[in-house]
């Protein structure tokens, strides 16, 4: 794992060209792509919360939709919120925080670790409006270790997320196709109830707490 270190990381995100994915097919859809996948390993808030999980995600996009696949590896594994919209960052949960534009606010999608959704969208942390049920139902969600809601496991357990994120699921922006766009985003890995708590990020969060909620501290996507 690696330190905080002041900087804004860059990503370019290729574009796939297929007609209908699932999200079950992601994984083997990134391998016969060679898709690049990127560490999610910066411990912001190492003297309180020193533990560092293995987590890599990939992203691509298809013109009409982001596809997301995540990779975990820690030592304990959370999973008890099973309704959208619930606090799925208290389970083993991954997470994608975008800005579109400067003006629009940004979205957080936040997805524990057997597919539940937390999307909203707002400026900063107070305020934030929840998508509305059609949007959430419209991202489609597979998890290696299925749908169904559980407790703590506390043995070492490997795991698997991919996502189709519609460019609707931006349900305050008008966007139909991703090409050639470039957004502000983090991505990010936490169990704030697991009994490892942990918070880490992809771009370094320069703060003395933990605090996802800040758009200043993400890096930027190119949508190829």
């Amino acid at each position: 794992c690696s330190e905080n270190i002041k900087t804004m990381k860059q990503l370019e995100v290729r574009r796939i060209d297929c007609q209908q994915v699932n999200a079950a097919d992601i994984p083997a859809l990134f391998r016969a792509e060679k898709v690049t996948y990127q560490k999610i390993d910066t411990v912001d808030w190492a003297a309180d919360y020193p533990y560092c999980p293995q987590v890599e995600f990939a992203i691509a996009h298809k013109g009409d939709a982001v596809l997301l696949h995540y990779r975990v590896e820690e030592v304990c594994v959370r999973a008890v919120s099973g309704t959208d919209l619930g606090p799925v960052w208290e389970d083993s949960c991954c997470e994608f925080f975008v800005s579109p534009d400067v003006e629009g606010g940004y979205y957080n999608l936040e997805t524990n670790c057997i597919g539940t959704v937390l999307l909203c969208n707002g400026k900063g942390r107070e305020d934030r409006l929840k998508a509305p049920s059609d949007v959430l139902n419209a991202i489609e969600r597979w998890s290696s270790l299925g749908r169904e809601p559980f407790e703590m496991k506390e043995n070492k357990q490997k795991w698997e997320l991919a996502l189709v994120v519609p460019v609707a699921s931006f349900f305050r922006h008008n966007l139909k196709d991703l090409s050639n766009l470039v957004m502000r985003a983090n991505f990010y890995k936490c169990g704030d109830k697991t009994t490892k708590p942990h918070f880490l990020s992809w771009n370094p969060i320069g703060l003395p707490a933990p605090d996802f909620h800040r758009p200043d501290f993400f890096g930027e996507i190119r949508f190829l």
